[in-house]
């Protein structure tokens, strides 16, 4: 009986994110434009591990996502009147964004295709592009076309319009991974023989790295698929057409090709003495700003998620210990449903939610998430050892005149506490580490960081075995200071 109501207490949970009400947008009446100036900021989403179109780069000494479609997104933000707010998120969690209205709008190099425009609404084509085929620099004669990759392993952007293509070659065994960067090590590391990819974005790539090749790729496509153009909400016409008059300008004075350029200057950023010669620098002296402050986020997450986890653990352990069947009734059905379902899931339904209401900061709602994951899991943890004392020690505390809540306090908890030390202390490490999910929405910790440097870096294993050791040290400091206290609990 129970496991149905649980059943259906979570099938209710369900249904009432997927059917949150939108607000719907007048378009005749100009709302959608008028919202955006009124608010006097253009939130932009886009997935910044995309060079030349949107990367990360050194501006005037502070850290920047720059390329060819953020120029466009400031000339468009400036045209209207209005300041410019960039969100890094995931590319296949861009259109979950807009429409959960968390971002205005979309530039991230994305084709307007067919099955997209089911969902969003899309400006005219503001690039004109092409698509390539990107194999390691030593396979370059043996794999000269699309035919010759038959049946053969090949990395695709999930969510992206080469997915599709790839579906072209023959027998293809496709790897769909979110981040391009994770493709180019998958290929380098022979995991695939080839990736699909956008020219430009392939032939930045092979230019800045000698063990990669690319050429253009014979792929059928539809006159849509050959271009990148900005997404809205649908119904949001006012803004679409305020955001054509922009492109339309940057046609007309063909600004994308100055944008280029200066992209392509980003991208070859080095340092230089004072008499303008090039500095060559190392690996860590050039990213270590990018790890420590992924490693600050890291740390913020787990430690606030740690403190209210631990709040939310001991309230639920003892609302499932209560005489009172509705405590006993919502905890037991919060921590089912909460270890039934994936964090990832839980941290992209929270942020994605409630962005239909308020403009929850993508790090605020990755801490929440984190918190009520950890709640449940901590509530089980305390329940057990609070089960674990014998019944003979609140029964001695009561009969020396000790009140029920001053025997939990002062006899049962402290008791629970040393058993259950261990048990706790996993937990927070699982903590540290799983807290990486929020990258998913652009949360700037330690593995969106890394991503972050792979892209601009143009590595791919290095970072990872930095971010590795960064882990390693964290959750082995850690295992030290709660070995520590377990000892001298052990003592007392």
């Amino acid at each position: 009986m129970k496991k149905s109501v649980y059943v259906v207490l979570t099938l209710l949970l369900v249904l009432t994110g997927l059917f949150i009400p939108s607000e719907e947008v007048a378009a005749e009446d100009g709302a959608a434009l008028k919202r955006v100036q009124d608010e006097g900021v253009l939130v932009v989403g886009t997935s910044a591990d995309f060079p030349p179109f949107e990367f990360y780069a050194e501006v005037d000494g502070e850290r920047q996502v720059v390329g060819m479609d953020m120029m466009i997104a400031q000339k468009i933000a400036d045209d209207l009147g209005v300041d410019l707010e960039i969100q890094d998120i995931g590319f296949d969690s861009l259109l979950p964004a807009l429409e959960a209205r968390n971002v205005d709008i979309v530039i991230a190099g994305m084709t307007p295709t067919a099955e997209r425009r089911k969902s969003v609404d899309f400006s005219e084509i503001y690039f004109k592009t092409f698509q390539n085929i990107m194999i390691r620099a030593e396979d370059k004669d043996v794999y000269t076309s699309i035919e010759s990759l038959k049946g053969l392993p090949i990395g695709v952007q999930s969510g992206s319009l080469q997915e599709g293509l790839a579906e072209q070659i023959e027998d293809a065994e496709l790897m769909s991974l979110t981040s391009l960067s994770d493709l180019l090590l998958a290929l380098k590391t022979n995991r695939i023989e080839a990736m699909v990819m956008q020219g430009p974005n392939a032939e930045a790539h092979a230019g800045n790295d000698e063990d990669l090749f690319t050429f253009v790729g014979e792929f059928e496509m539809e006159d849509d698929d050959a271009g990148s153009a900005v997404a809205f909400r649908q119904g949001e016409d006012s803004l679409v057409t305020a955001v054509n008059e922009s492109l339309a300008e940057i046609a007309e004075q063909n600004l994308t090709d100055d944008y280029l350029v200066v992209a392509g200057e980003y991208m070859v950023q080095s340092e230089t003495d004072e008499d303008g010669e090039e500095v060559e620098t190392g690996f860590a002296s050039d990213y270590w700003q990018y790890f420590w402050d992924g490693t600050k986020i890291t740390l913020l997450i787990s430690a606030v998620s740690v403190f209210f986890g631990l709040i939310l653990g001991a309230i639920l352990a003892l609302m499932r210990l209560s005489k009172t069947a509705l405590f006993r009734f919502f905890a037991t059905a919060y921590i089912e449903f909460v270890r039934g379902t994936p964090m990832l899931i839980q941290v992209m339904f929270i942020y994605f939610a409630s962005g239909m209401f308020f403009n929850l900061p993508a790090l605020t709602a990755g801490i929440i998430a984190v918190s009520l994951n950890s709640g449940a899991y901590i509530a089980e943890i305390i329940r057990s050892g609070l089960n674990s004392v014998d019944k003979g020690q609140e029964e001695a505390a009561r009969s020396l005149g000790m009140g029920k809540n001053d025997a939990l306090r002062h006899i049962i908890f402290p008791q629970a506490l040393k058993n259950i030390w261990p048990a706790l202390g996993n937990e927070f490490i699982t903590i540290i580490k799983e807290s990486s999910i929020v990258s998913v929405i652009g949360v700037g910790e330690l593995i969106f960081q890394t991503r972050v440097v792979r892209s601009i870096s143009f590595q791919g294993i290095l970072p990872l075995f930095i971010t590795m050791m960064v882990y390693f040290v964290l959750t082995f400091s850690l295992t030290k200071l709660l070995n520590f206290y377990e000892g001298r609990m052990n003592h007392d």
